[in-house]
């Protein structure tokens, strides 16, 4: 491990909020660009340095410091167009981060067939939400090669933990893919990714592309079905695949409509990540522990 450099997290939805919490509470140096006035009174309570910059307005001074800093940029793309905030930041720079770490989707991939993907494996998204999140990895790639700089791309499956659960889609009486038309998971606890995030800014080594999740293949289906018998929410309505687009979100199906399984060896093996939450199950039971519910023993397996 090298030295612990400090960290500047753009971003501070959840994954930046949880990421920012760990370090305080472990003494680490952060500090936060946000685009939101909303979050400056958690932030001042915190007592870090941040800075209100909207990325997608016009330019304006980055008062934060730079040099020195390991970036972790959490910040998604925009929802329609080319993404520019990755770009915009990166001309606010009065000199070079020491590494930069990009917070990727796994949807990058497009569809395998339900096979098993490494790294190395070919992309191809087949959604816009995909297409934009690679031109963003190439953004990050030319940036860090033209100024120098070590990057991390983390390509991150669907994130879960407390206040993150199927908690609303089970209580709206949303329907999910039958067992047998589901689609195996791929999915990291909130938790599990911050320590995939520090691996990556502690080790200057540990450089390009990272597959990131649990390893357990339990389909979202699956997952809710355990989220229902944990809260004493009903069971999921379950729909055959011939009818799923009209009776499911576009946007839960997007992710329902491509199957993969993601290699995650090199996370374990490079960055020296084991997960805590390997089994879902567990996850799913320390989240609802956060959130000050209690489920019951059916949620054990």
């Amino acid at each position: 491990m090298d030295s612990i450099a400090p960290l500047l997290v753009v971003g501070y939805g959840y994954l930046g909020k949880r990421l920012v919490d760990h370090c305080v509470l472990k003494a680490r140096p952060v500090s936060v660009l946000t685009r939101s006035a909303d979050h400056a009174a958690g932030l001042d309570a915190l007592g870090i340095d941040y800075q209100i910059l909207d990325l997608d307005a016009a330019r304006a001074h980055l008062a934060l410091p730079i040099a020195g800093q390991t970036l972790i940029y959490t910040v998604p793309p925009a929802t329609s167009g080319q993404d520019h905030r990755l770009s915009a930041l990166f001309d606010l720079f009065p000199a070079p981060p020491r590494r930069l770490i990009y917070i990727s989707t796994s949807g990058v991939y497009g569809d395998y067939a339900g096979q098993l993907v490494d790294e190395n494996a070919a992309v191809n998204p087949g959604s816009e939400r995909g297409r934009r999140r690679l031109a963003a990895e190439q953004t990050v790639r030319d940036w860090a090669q033209a100024n120098q700089v070590s990057w991390t791309i983390l390509r991150v499956p669907g994130i879960y933990g407390p206040h993150r659960l199927p908690l609303a889609s089970l209580a709206q009486g949303e329907a999910f893919l039958s067992p047998e038309d589901s689609p195996p998971g791929n999915r990291i606890h909130v938790d599990d990714l911050v320590a995939c995030c520090l691996a990556a800014a502690d080790h200057s080594k540990a450089t390009g592309v990272f597959n990131v999740g649990d390893g357990n293949p339990l389909s979202a289906t699956g997952f809710a079905q355990a989220a229902a018998r944990a809260t004493g929410l009903p069971d999921p309505e379950l729909v055959a695949r011939s009818e799923a687009q009209q009776r499911i979100s576009p946007g839960r199906w997007s992710f329902l409509s491509e199957s993969r399984q993601l290699d995650t060896r090199r996370m374990r093996q490079d960055l020296g990540v084991v997960p805590r939450y390997g089994n879902p199950l567990e996850g799913l039971r320390a989240s609802l522990k956060e959130m000050g519910l209690s489920p019951d023993n059916s949620a054990q397996g």
